[in-house]
């Protein structure tokens, strides 16, 4: 029963995750929540092994999640079934495109596909900094407001991202470094 679930689950995500690999994250919280196949720390672990593997971060993500949940064929199934309403969508699209490619209702809801994309990323990027750099237990513990901020971390994105914009080296070896930065100066909550 949970392969099932797990199949109907991100069939839906690839289904409605307009925008990208980014945009199936609200989609993961929501699961996260409502059946507990993994948390949103698993979620923010999802994500930088999936930056840091070959290929689209979505399908990297379901790959993941699928096996977290029932292992392989879990892995298996959530992929597939994140992918199958991309082609089936495509593959009809393309059948049409050339009768509907200047339609103005198929601009125009282009037009409003676009903000909802970036809305999506936006919200799940908020969700990764509220656990990657944010530590509200120790905050609610303590009272003080310097434990709220993971500083470390936080230093950590700033100079990365610095250096990201200034130096245009492959994405890999940012990655690296701060894997190597992490397990140097641990950079959990701590």
């Amino acid at each position: 029963m949970t392969l099932l679930n797990l199949c109907v689950q991100f069939f839906k995500t690839g289904l409605f995750a307009v925008g990208g690999g980014l945009a199936t994250l609200p989609f993961l919280y929501e699961i996260s929540d409502r059946f507990g196949w993994f948390s949103h720390s698993d979620i923010a672990d999802m994500i930088a092994i999936s930056e840091s593997t070959p290929g689209a971060i979505g399908i990297n993500i379901s790959t993941y999640a699928g096996y977290m949940t029932a292992g392989i064929p879990g892995g298996i199934l959530a992929t597939i079934s994140l992918a199958a309403p991309s082609v089936i969508i495509i593959l009809i699209i393309a059948q049409f495109l050339r009768n509907f490619r200047d339609n103005k209702h198929v601009q125009n809801a282009f037009y409003g596909l676009r903000p909802a994309s970036i809305a999506m990323i936006s919200a799940a990027g908020i969700n990764v900094v509220l656990i990657a750099l944010i530590n509200i237990p120790a905050f609610k513990t303590s009272g003080n407001p310097n434990d709220l901020f993971i500083w470390r971390g936080i230093i950590l994105a700033l100079l990365l991202f610095i250096a990201m914009r200034k130096v245009k080296l492959h994405p890999v070896v940012y990655i690296a470094l701060s894997a190597v930065v992490g397990i140097l100066f641990h950079f959990g909550g701590v």
